[in-house]
Parts: structure tokens; sequence; C-alpha cells
């Protein structure tokens, strides 16, 4: 349940309760599962800047976002560039070509998370490119190559089949980028009464399958998966980043993004 303070929700309860949890199922996890303890994203989307100004004074530095138009706004916000020098913005959500330029030139950008096909990557790789030219201290863009498990027509991502391909073209065709692994969404609502989610045992054989292909330390190969539903289970089955918002934040109201 979300803890409300003075009629506000508690931000800094909720990563806190998080962090716990996330600690509980690393614990957990079988031994055989070669993974590194999670990283929580934070994530921030249709929430108010003073928000995320409580959970960064807490210790938080990860937060995403999943449109365009908010990232902008909140990147370049006052508060947050005084207050929160050491955030870290995790794109979450679809990214169109035509928006690229809008968002690698955004202030502490971490990640692109949503990377889904060949095309995407190739033109924030051009993208980057230029930023670097501007700013020659830039390292590479971090991303992740999206991957839609469960097949939904609704859902971005590449086919599992083509997930050893996308992350070879990141790897060798694209030196502005630096692809730390794969994400996926996954369906919505998996009763695990009835075993294991197949969307994360789909995003393992994926994980598998390019550490095994391009002789990776799976340690190395990043897993985003899991969001405030089911976080633990997917920490549990290796999941090296999840992406937490209701539980933290408070529900929120539905949003559309032109």
């Amino acid at each position: 349940m979300i803890r409300r303070v003075m009629g506000e929700v508690d931000v800094k309860f909720g990563i806190r309760q998080a962090l716990a949890k996330i600690d509980e199922a690393f614990a957990k996890r079988s031994e055989t599962i070669k993974a590194p303890k999670p990283l929580l994203v934070a994530v921030s989307k249709t929430k108010p800047v003073d928000l995320i100004l409580d959970g960064y004074s807490i210790g938080q530095r990860d937060f995403g976002e999943n449109y365009v138009q908010e990232l902008i706004e909140k990147a370049h916000d006052a508060k947050i560039l005084e207050h929160c020098k050491d955030i870290q913005w995790h794109f979450i959500g679809h990214l169109q070509s035509n928006k690229i330029n809008k968002i690698v030139n955004l202030p502490n950008l971490y990640m692109i998370e949503t990377v889904h096909n060949a095309k995407l990557a190739e033109n924030l790789n051009k993208a980057w490119e230029k930023v670097k030219a501007d700013k020659p201290d830039s390292s590479k863009l971090n991303v992740l190559i999206q991957i839609n498990t469960s097949g939904e027509d609704e859902k971005n991502g590449t086919n599992p089949a083509e997930a050893v391909n996308l992350y070879r073209f990141v790897t060798e065709k694209c030196p502005n980028l630096n692809c730390h692994g794969v994400m996926t969404i996954g369906r919505f609502g998996h009763d695990y009464s009835t075993g294991p989610n197949p969307d994360f045992i789909e995003l393992m054989k994926c994980h598998a399958d390019i550490c095994s292909t391009f002789e990776k330390d799976p340690e190395e190969v990043q897993v985003s998966m899991g969001m405030s539903d089911d976080f633990v289970q997917a920490i549990e089955m290796g999941s090296t980043i999840v992406r937490v918002g209701s539980s933290i934040f408070g529900a929120r109201a539905k949003k559309t993004e032109a």
C-alpha cells in the first residue's frame, strides 16, 4: 500500500520499500543465476518534479521517463538542474526517429532502453556522433535492445529470434552506442500461480543466446525486466534493472503523446 504524508505520496518510503524488496529478492535468487544486484529505476512519468526531488534527496539517482516531451521538460527544469546534478535519465518509452535529436542533447541522459530495430539504432548512432563532436569528452550512448517477448502487436520490440542479430548490429555497426543488454515490457497481469512468467523466461533465453554467441560474461549483459507488479519475480529470474513506478509514486493518470 502506498503511504501518504499530508495528502501526498511518500516517495521516500516507496523507494526504501522497493530497495528492501530488491535486497530480499536478490538474496533468494538461485546461485546458478550469475547476475549482479539489480538497479532500481524509479519511473516518474506524469509525476511532478517535486516528487523526483524527494527521491533524489535520499540517494535515488536513476529515473525513467516514457514520453519525450515530458523528459525534455524535466531534464531542463531549473530545480532538477540545480539540485539533481548526478541524476541519470533512462528513456523507457517508444522513441520515434524524428524525436531523436530532441532527446540526445538532454543533460544527464544516461540510457535509451528501447532500441527496437536497426534503423533506430543507426539513427541514434549518427545523432550521438554529432553530440560527441560538440562535446569531445562525451562517452558512448548507453542503450538496451528491446525485445517483444509477448508477441503483442501494440508493443514495440524486435522478435526474440532476431535478438542476436540486433545485438550484433548495434555492437558492430554503431560505434557510438554502448549496448548494455536487453529489455522487455512483457504481457501485463501474468498469474504466477500458474508458474513463471513466460516473457521473463523468453528474455533470459535471449540473454543466454547473446552471451553464448558473443562469448560474453552473463554478468556483463544487463537484463531490464520487471515493473511494480512483478519486479520481485523478475529479479528472482535474473533481472538486473527493474523499472518501478506506481508503487513508488502512486497511481498515474493515463497520458498520450503525439
